[in-house]
């Protein structure tokens, strides 16, 4: 919005020159997005406290787990509201990739909204059925792969591009549709499958985040993708300002869930920054990248995977002491700061690997 407001004027006043650039619109996303989310965080605690909107132990996590009891949940909303009003004041409203990110972000957030609801004020711990929760998430991510490819202008929208080989292109034609919702599904469960300890899993989508600045920059920029050997996508570098105010918005949400925790995100906020994630990676065309920069989410997701294939194979023996893997890892005797650490570490690992796929093709 302020970029529509002040660019025009640049012509009259040279000072408003700057917004033109999406590197400087981006810094100051993030830090809007921080700063919205650092002052809001106790209030919306206070009122997640007053409605007694908490933390509710299934029974079936590590013993430690029942100190977290009473925590309050929900704190997503704290993300989506930074993320949102900051995206909203910096980005090119002209722009469609950007509406069709919020409209999968805000709509996955409702998903996980009323499943928190459920689990928290109708007292069902087991939240919403897993079908329809399923289902609903399809129909958003079916329509969102629709919206990218009605305003794809390349008609590169439906082909899968490898890292490492500049020469891998695979046109999916339809099928592409089915691949999209696996990616922005996917991604939003793995993410819910992570957020299990205090920032466990803030950070590593803030580090994915802060990657997919620079892959949705460059793919934006005609040179620099034709360089790089990336696919140009015209008006993609926008995107930077998203993932810029997901950077600013998952650190503020930090400063309140890190260990021991204020505040829980939910389901509002894990399973719609994982659709957002996977929504990005589509319209970038860096599907692949995800999956490596999002690494910590991948492990988790396969831990369970094997867990439950294993058990079923096995007749009841168990290939971890408890799945997800950072369950595992807890109940082998580690602290939770020693696993949100090593995590995290991992995940800088990773997107400094999935930075290196610009300059391997």
């Amino acid at each position: 919005m302020l970029y529509n407001i002040f660019y025009p004027l640049s012509e009259h006043f040279i000072i408003f020159n700057v917004f033109k650039y999406i590197t400087f619109r981006t810094i100051y996303a993030l830090i809007t997005s921080f700063i919205i989310a650092v002052i809001l965080g106790p209030k919306i605690i206070k009122r997640l406290k007053k409605m007694q909107i908490s933390q509710k132990v299934k029974g079936y996590e590590p013993e430690r787990h029942k100190e977290k009891e009473g925590t309050p949940t929900m704190g997503g909303i704290l993300i989506i509201i930074s993320s949102t009003v900051s995206t909203l004041l910096w980005a090119d409203l002209r722009n469609s990739y950007i509406w069709i990110v919020l409209y999968g972000y805000i709509f996955t957030a409702l998903i996980g909204l009323y499943d928190d609801y459920i689990k928290t004020v109708k007292k069902n711990p087991e939240g919403l059925s897993a079908r329809r929760k399923f289902i609903s998430q399809v129909i958003v991510a079916i329509t969102t792969a629709l919206l990218i490819i009605w305003v794809d202008r390349a008609n590169i929208a439906t082909k899968l591009f490898f890292p490492f080989f500049k020469n891998w292109i695979f046109d999916l034609s339809y099928f592409y549709i089915l691949f999209a919702v696996f990616i922005i599904v996917g991604t939003s469960n793995a993410v819910n499958l992570t957020d299990g300890l205090d920032g466990l899993a803030i950070m590593p989508s803030v580090i994915s985040f802060g990657t997919f600045i620079l892959f949705a920059y460059l793919a934006g920029h005609i040179k620099f993708a034709n360089y790089l050997h990336i696919p140009y996508v015209s008006g993609s570098g926008e995107l930077s300002i998203f993932c810029g105010s997901m950077v600013g918005a998952g650190l503020g949400f930090l400063w309140f869930n890190a260990f021991p925790a204020s505040v829980f995100m939910g389901d509002v906020g894990s399973l719609s920054i994982g659709s957002a994630l996977g929504t990005i990676s589509i319209i970038v065309k860096q599907e692949i990248v995800l999956a490596i920069v999002g690494g910590v989410f991948v492990l988790e997701t396969l831990s369970v995977i094997l867990q439950v294939g294993f058990f079923k194979a096995t007749n009841g023996k168990r290939l971890f002491r408890m799945a997800p893997i950072h369950h595992h890892f807890e109940l082998k005797g580690w602290s939770e700061p020693k696993i949100i650490v090593r995590f995290w570490i991992l995940s800088f690992l990773l997107a400094l690997l999935a930075l290196s796929t610009l300059k391997l093709r």
